[in-house]
């Protein structure tokens, strides 16, 4: 048997410290340890990726997206509403601005905003502004829903008005900001600010005679304008008329806290009595006696 041996062969055998010797053949002279360096190194190479130092030369591709989807994965900062002209907007699109609004943090803890366009746009004599959504109204897109809504139904009932009135008989419900704040936490003074564009909106579109401020925020906003006011409780605010844009105010509670405590609903009847009078008299059969129980 003969072995055909070329130089790599040879090189990687003296390498690895075997002699070849063939008959009739002087002994190969032994290649310098250099060329054997090299050869091993050339041997070697082609399981490297020699590719690679190429590839990471070329300028990496970059995947074009369209604008929308570049501003869906990158945080815009958010617009805020003083850049809207809310003051000039039908109901619809405040509705609309109220939906898609981020100008504070509130809207991070919502599911539903609470704005809602009356389904027959009309004036009304009536205005209830109520303390921030909580959960049910959060939930339902509305304010004042379920118990706390049912029972301020009843009072309104009352009163011979309602949600779904107009005029003398109307009532428009809105919330004091229009996002259940994160965590159900306290709303700070700059979210109060924010939204109440929205709210001063509400009031020119509605045109009411009376706001009922239903809550310590609600009530915090429609007076703020009287610093003395703005920092006092609410069980010493309510029993007194006050202003909003030449608009007469009477604070009280809210039902939600009437739930709680239902011996605050004599005050809060009384409440209703003196924002009644700031009307001008209407017949008898709008005028019932005070509400039993919830």
């Amino acid at each position: 048997m003969t072995l055909d041996l070329d130089d790599r062969h040879r090189a990687m055998l003296a390498e690895m410290g075997v002699r070849v010797w063939l008959p009739g053949a002087a002994p190969a002279e032994q290649p310098a340890p250099a060329l054997v360096h090299a050869i091993a190194v050339a041997e070697q190479a082609p399981a490297r990726p020699a590719a690679a130092p190429a590839a990471r030369a070329q300028p990496i591709p970059v995947r074009a997206e369209p604008v929308e989807a570049l501003s869906r994965s990158r945080p815009q900062a958010a617009p805020s509403t003083s850049t809207l002209d809310l003051q000039t907007l039908d109901w619809p699109t405040l509705t609309e601005a109220a939906a898609t609004c981020q100008a504070c943090a509130l809207c991070a803890g919502r599911k539903n905003t609470t704005l809602l366009a009356p389904p027959t746009p009309a004036q009304c004599d009536w205005m209830v502004v109520g303390d921030p959504p909580d959960e049910d109204e959060d939930r339902a897109g509305q304010p004042f829903a379920e118990a706390a809504g049912q029972l301020l139904d009843n009072m309104l009932k009352a009163m011979g008005a309602s949600r779904s009135g107009s005029g003398a008989t109307g009532v428009y419900l809105t919330n004091v900001v229009k996002c259940r704040p994160p965590q159900a936490r306290i709303p700070q003074a700059a979210e109060l600010a924010q939204c109440a564009a929205f709210l001063q909106r509400e009031i020119a579109l509605v045109q009411p005679k009376v706001i009922l401020a239903m809550g310590r925020f609600a009530t915090q906003v429609l007076l703020g304008e009287q610093s003395e006011l703005a920092t006092q409780p609410l069980g010493k605010l309510r029993g007194t008329l006050y202003r909003y844009q030449d608009v007469a105010v009477v604070p009280t509670y809210h039902p939600r806290v009437l739930l709680r405590a239902p011996a605050d609903k004599a005050k809060a009847w009384a409440d209703l009595c003196l924002a009644m009078d700031v009307l001008p008299p209407r017949s008898a059969a709008t005028r019932v006696a005070a509400p039993r129980g919830g």
